[in-house]
């Protein structure tokens, strides 16, 4: 389950477009710190920073990036496609 904190730094990151240096400029950290909580955010989705996401999964976050899906939603998709 997702804290408010990494809902909220999964926005920054989405709407940023993926850009770290908005997230650390975002969480005040330095940059390896912003990286270290996004490897971190990635492995409670379970998704490993060195594999690429699955379809499905790259799918959802760029809904959710576009602003078609609510995350709240997203986390449920993500959710029951691991089970």
């Amino acid at each position: 389950m997702l804290t408010g904190e990494d809902r909220q730094t999964l926005r920054v990151f989405l709407a940023s477009r993926g850009n770290m240096r908005e997230l650390e400029r975002h969480l005040g950290v330095s940059y390896p710190t912003a990286r270290a909580r996004f490897d971190q955010l990635l492995a409670r989705l379970g998704i490993e920073r060195a594999a690429a996401p699955a379809p499905g999964r790259l799918e959802v976050l760029e809904a959710v990036a576009r602003g078609e899906l609510p995350i709240d939603e997203a986390l449920e998709q993500l959710q029951d496609e691991g089970r």
